[in-house]
Order: C-alpha cells, then sequence, then structure tokens
C-alpha cells in the first residue's frame, strides 16, 4: 500500500510517501480501504512529539477515515465486506489501508459521502461530547465559540444551535464570521490576532457581555493563549469553560477568577472518555450520526487534497488560516 509517513521528528515538510506492507486484521480489528483522510490538529502535534502518544516511526499521521470494510479479523461481528464505514484512532490514516478495533467504526449513512464522513467523527464527537457530557448545555443558555470557523469549532456552532442554546462566535476574520453565521452563529465578533495586552484583553471581555447582553453560561475554547482569559471574566455564576485546544498557547488564568465567579474549568479529552466508556460513546456517535440524516448538522469540507499532499494539508491547518476541514482523499477506495 501507499503510505504518507513520518521517518523523524518534525514538521509536515518531513513526512515522506512510501510503500509499505498491507496491514493484517488481528482478532477484533476490520481493516478499511481507506477512500479518504480527515486532517486535524493532533495530526501536527504527533509528528512532532508533542502529542500525548508517540507511536514507533515510520507512521502514518491521520486520526479519523472514511472507505471501505476488505477484511474481517477474528470474531468480528456487524461489519461485512464492502460496508461503508467511517471510524478513527490514533494515527494510521494516510494510507491505503488502515487497520481499526471494530468498536471504533461505525456504518456511514447512505446518504453520507465519501469526504464527508472523513471529516465527520473527532469534530463532531469532540464537540457533542463537550456541549452534552461535559458541559450539560441546556436549552435556551448562551454559549461562546471560540475559533468558531475551525473544525471543532464549526461543529460546536451547530450543535450547541441544535441543542437550544443562543450561540456567540469568535473567529479571527470578517470571512470566518461569515461562516459562522450562515451554520447558525446567533451573534459574533472578531478578534484581534494575538497575543493580546490587558487593553484589548478587557475589550474582548467587554464585547462579548455586550453580545451576550450580560454573561454567557457555557465557553468553548479550542483556541487558548491570550483569549482565554478575556473570555473567561465574561462567564456567568456557575457557568462552564471547556479547555478543549491550544494552537494559540497554553493560556495562563488566574486562580482567583474561577473562584470569585462559582464556575466550573473543564477538560475535554474525547479520546479518554473513549476509552472510559466505550458504550456511551458509541450512543453519542449514533446520535450524530442520525441528526446528520436529519439534516441538523453537516460537515463543511473546505479543500480536498491527494495523498502525497497530505503534508501541505497539515501545514494549511497549523497556520490557521482554514475554514471548516481538510480532507485527503487516498485513494484506497473509490470515492463517491
Amino acid at each position: 500500500m501507499r503510505a504518507l509517513v513520518s521517518v523523524r521528528t518534525g514538521g509536515p515538510e518531513t513526512l515522506e510517501l512510501a510503500t509499505l506492507p498491507d496491514p493484517v486484521a488481528g482478532p477484533g480489528d476490520i481493516r478499511i480501504a481507506v477512500a479518504a483522510c480527515g486532517v486535524n490538529y493532533p495530526d501536527a502535534l504527533i509528528i512532532e512529539d508533542r502529542y500525548q502518544f508517540r507511536p514507533e516511526r515510520p507512521f502514518s499521521p491521520g486520526a479519523e477515515v472514511s472507505g471501505v470494510v476488505d477484511q474481517l479479523g477474528e470474531g468480528v461481528s456487524g461489519f461485512r465486506i464492502g460496508d461503508r464505514v467511517l471510524g478513527g484512532n490514533v494515527c494510521g490514516g494516510l494510507a491505503e489501508k488502515m487497520v481499526l478495533p471494530a468498536v471504533r467504526c461505525y456504518g456511514m449513512p447512505a446518504s453520507m459521502p465519501f469526504d464527508e464522513a472523513s471529516a465527520f467523527l473527532m469534530t463532531y464527537g469532540t464537540s457533542h461530547h463537550a456541549l452534552k457530557d461535559r458541559a450539560r448545555l441546556q436549552p435556551g443558555e448562551t454559549l461562546l465559540v471560540l475559533g468558531a470557523a475551525g473544525g471543532v469549532g464549526l461543529a460546536a456552532v451547530e450543535l450547541g444551535k441544535h441543542m437550544g442554546a443562543r450561540v456567540i462566535a469568535g473567529v479571527s476574520s470578517e470571512e470566518k464570521l461569515a461562516v459562522a453565521r450562515a451554520r447558525g452563529a446567533d451573534a459574533g465578533f472578531v478578534y484581534a490576532p494575538g497575543p493580546l495586552d490587558k487593553a484589548q484583553g478587557r475589550a474582548l471581555t467587554e464585547e462579548i457581555r455586550a453580545l451576550a447582553d450580560g454573561e454567557v453560561d457555557v465557553i468553548y475554547d479550542p483556541v487558548g493563549g491570550s483569549y482565554s482569559e478575556p473570555a473567561l471574566r465574561s462567564l456567568a455564576w456557575d457557568g462552564r469553560f471547556l479547555v478543549v485546544g491550544f494552537p494559540a498557547g497554553i493560556p495562563s488564568i488566574p486562580l482567583n477568577l474561577p473562584l470569585l465567579k462559582g464556575c466550573h474549568v473543564i477538560g475535554v479529552f474525547w479520546g479518554s472518555f473513549i476509552e472510559r466508556f466505550p458504550e456511551r460513546n458509541r450512543a453519542n456517535v449514533e446520535e450524530l450520526l442520525e441528526w446528520y440524516e436529519q439534516g441538523a448538522i453537516r460537515p463543511l469540507v473546505s479543500a480536498r487534497f491527494d495523498l502525497a499532499q497530505g503534508g501541505q494539508a497539515i501545514a494549511q491547518l497549523v497556520g490557521r488560516a482554514v475554514v471548516g476541514k481538510l480532507v485527503v482523499e487516498v485513494g484506497g477506495a473509490p470515492i463517491d
């Protein structure tokens, strides 16, 4: 099989196209002929050895794929050769074949194309877990989403709206704000390029409060850096601040703020939730697939790349100019 592999620590430019032996499905596994692979921020972290998990090299980045089942391991039930599936794991997706535990795979709705399927699981899975399980978002609450035009942010906008919240989108450009509004945001703002100084931080807090007509109930923060503290200062009593990611850097938040506000700072680690509560996670994903079939949510695939260009896709994502999701069309299975 062809695969885009990491052979040494470094950025996307260090990835190399190689020919490797086909992997074999072990007990409880299925092998997928990969049609498409979604690109996510952890793909950049894992090839730089900055992710929680460090696989042995050579390995292919790529945590979520769609394709066709072409081999079943011993003891697998519920799947057949030829089934259209989506699934994910830590890495391995930028290759023509990928072996996954069957418990991490899901049948694709008949209406779902491969590119959208490969852009679905991580963004909606993370955001759904964050809003439903961690924040317990309620209808009528006000939700602030930072990075609202990126993959997980845009998913949070759509899900928050579908769950009955009033959604405020924070983005870095007018173009991104238009996308967030088109996907359901009720209001939004464009924040200044970081790092923010104290005056800019205070202004951001006041802008959020003005848009919220007071304070916000839940903050979804996949950005971090100097944006986190001004956002948290807009949080209501007993509000929930969701810690999702740090592409702008790990923030330093004075702990007197959660004390004075009586608010909750909540970590969102979807991968750990999957390991600890697999049945709850499967029910969540099945709910998301139902919402997709109902037309309530739909991934925005903004650009597509072939396998040899997978490093370019990761580089674009790191540059933080991406709207929605980037997808690599791998070619291990026919694209719709």
